[in-house]
């Protein structure tokens, strides 16, 4: 039987309004372009210290984040890239999930702050990302390292893992998708099913995120919808998706294509599940934590 908080957390979200800001692409743009005039903070939260260690680095001109349990710098590494439709920034909701992860994992979780779009690209993000990933391969080996990511992030995560096979690399000990959106078209005909339930997301806007995280690409690309790309030679994947999510349509064409690819998926489906269940603070959030826990450690 559901929680009581997650039957109340599409309430929470209806009256956030976070539906309305996706529900056009005009106003998920001037969204957009007030984050650009004020853009908000990124850093973790002060509260954090209390279990984790965290350092910061910058690579590139990008902040790079390290959280650490207590006193301890294990070699077993995550890297962990955020949802956000590729617009929003890092969210506080995300440092606490990290964070738990870090603890509970016993693991480092190394957080790169990637430029949103429109400034930050595919074309540009996915190799910036995958070239952090390779050094931390060359550090402490591909079996030591996973890489995780939430919705936009789960897409990216799974583009970054097609990169490094295709530069030879060895594949990741484990690749974690939380409700990844693996498909930036809005064309799949079971988004107009899925819609009228989740509370949270809608295609316009969601459309309109993604063709600025595409910029010069075409909607097929890999980088940006890896849904369409070659997944053959992938590391074990870990899936997450609620029925109650638009993205969830690009998890159900995502499984028999990695079938057909021969991957190793250990999927996770929650029923009447909202959009990225698992980093929200509800016992089907802790539960989804600790599978990942057991995946990454």
């Amino acid at each position: 039987m559901a929680s009581l908080l997650s039957r109340l957390a599409p309430l929470v979200i209806t009256l956030r309004g976070s539906k309305r800001g996706f529900s056009t692409a005009q106003r998920t743009l001037d969204s957009v372009a007030r984050l650009q005039r004020k853009p908000k903070s990124f850093a973790p939260p002060s509260r954090l210290t209390a279990k984790v260690d965290v350092a910061r680095r910058d690579v590139d001109g990008w902040p790079v984040f390290s959280l650490s349990p207590k006193g301890r710098q294990p070699d077993t590494r995550a890297i962990y890239l955020h949802g956000g439709c590729y617009v929003y920034e890092i969210d506080p909701v995300h440092w606490t999930f990290i964070a738990n992860l870090a603890v509970e994992a016993g693991i480092t979780v190394i957080v790169p702050i990637m430029p949103l779009a429109p400034a930050g690209t595919a074309s540009v993000v996915v190799p910036a990302v995958a070239d952090l990933a390779a050094s931390l391969i060359a550090e402490v080996g591909a079996e030591n390292l996973s890489i995780i990511g939430d919705s936009s992030g789960g897409g990216m995560s799974l583009a970054v893992a097609m990169e490094l096979r295709d530069r030879e690399l060895p594949p990741l000990h484990r690749t974690v998708l939380i409700a990844p959106w693996l498909d930036i078209s809005g064309t799949d005909p079971m988004l107009a099913v899925i819609a009228p339930t989740d509370p949270w997301l809608a295609v316009p806007g969601t459309h309109a995120a993604g063709k600025l995280y595409r910029d010069e690409l075409g909607e097929g690309d890999w980088r940006v919808s890896p849904l369409h790309g070659d997944l053959t030679g992938l590391g074990p994947i870990t899936m997450f998706s609620g029925t109650r999510d638009i993205v969830h349509a690009d998890a159900m064409r995502f499984l028999p294509l990695a079938a057909e690819a021969g991957l190793e998926v250990d999927y996770h489906e929650g029923q009447g599940m909202l959009h990225n269940y698992p980093i929200l603070p509800m016992p089907e959030g802790d539960a989804a934590r600790m599978a990942i826990v057991a995946a990454i450690r």
